[in-house]
């Protein structure tokens, strides 16, 4: 008798298992190429360098004209110079927050050296030829004249618009792999800042939202979406991106359709990983092929370990 009723616990105990299978609200397990890699605090944090490294070239170069060599050469710990970094056409108001993010970057970079270490700077592609090439991919056209970053302040702060915001997300998918309380403070700390910066960004655009950027005659609102939804495509990860204007269905509590911080169905930061955020600033959609804004591929153990495969 005791067998029998220790058995019939047991299926009543599978019983909701069993249901919850049938329905179909098992949470599905995460696609191979989207599942966190494995790898110590020190690869976890320095990986990071590689996209602020890039945040930190194109904005000093495009708010003072100049970049790491000349302002802390230290921190390029011996790598190569960025290609085709130049001083944008923005207005002071640009000007003053692009170079405020600027300096912030540098910090960024001195505060990962001093904690885990450094890393070579990795090639940097941050040329107009570059961003024409990713703006020609989003729109799904050859744009003419090709899209230049440098021409003025709406197109600075668009192609600003394309790199802070993967950072951002690489950051919130890292921080729960960490294991050491000095790291996971690190990574939080560069994370409300970088949050910040995009949050900036995308708030600046759209009070544009609605105007047409010339000579396209493309919304700025229309370029943020065709630029998430690629970004979407080469991190193959699913929807962790989102223009600046959605359905309400889309919006925060389903009750609005503007969207300056793109955020789930919880209002919570979406994430990504390491191979997910080289997929998408090689461009290539695929984390061991380098190109894009890294045309030589990342710097770091994790970049690296990639371009071995």
């Amino acid at each position: 008798m005791a067998i029998r009723t220790c058995f019939s616990a047991f299926l009543l105990l599978l019983l909701p298992l069993e249901f919850i299978a049938v329905m179909g609200v098992t949470p599905p397990l995460p696609l191979p190429e989207c599942r966190p890699i494995v790898a110590v605090d020190r690869d976890l944090v320095q990986f990071a360098l590689n996209l602020e490294f890039l945040e930190a070239e194109f904005f000093l170069h495009g708010a003072l004209g100049m970049g790491l060599d000349v302002l802390a050469p230290s921190l390029a710990q011996g790598g190569p110079p960025p290609v085709g970094g130049r001083k944008a056409n923005l207005d002071p108001i640009i000007r003053r927050i692009i170079e405020e993010f600027a300096y912030q970057e540098i910090g960024h970079l001195r505060a990962i050296t001093e904690s885990v270490g450094g890393v070579p700077r990795p090639r940097l592609n941050i040329s107009a030829e570059a961003f024409a090439a990713f703006f020609n991919r989003a729109i799904n056209t050859t744009l003419s004249p090709p899209f230049n970053p440098y021409a003025n302040s709406l197109n600075f702060l668009l192609a600003s618009y394309v790199i802070p915001y993967v950072g951002l997300v690489g950051y919130v998918g890292t921080i729960p792999n960490l294991v050491g309380r000095t790291n996971r403070e690190l990574a939080a700390s560069l994370l409300g800042v970088e949050s910040g910066q995009d949050a900036v960004i995308r708030t600046l655009l759209y009070l544009r939202a609605n105007e047409k950027v010339m000579p396209y005659g493309v919304t700025v609102a229309d370029f943020t979406d065709r630029i998430s939804e690629i970004r979407n495509r080469l991190g193959r990860c699913g929807v962790k991106d989102e223009g600046l204007k959605v359905p309400k269905q889309l919006g925060a509590e389903n009750r609005t359709t503007s969207n300056i911080l793109s955020a789930d169905a919880d209002s919570l930061s979406y994430s990504r990983t390491q191979p997910e955020i080289l997929r998408t600033i090689y461009g290539t959609g695929d984390e061991s092929r380098p190109g894009g804004f890294l045309p030589n591929g990342g710097a770091g153990r994790i970049a690296m370990r990639f371009l071995a495969t």
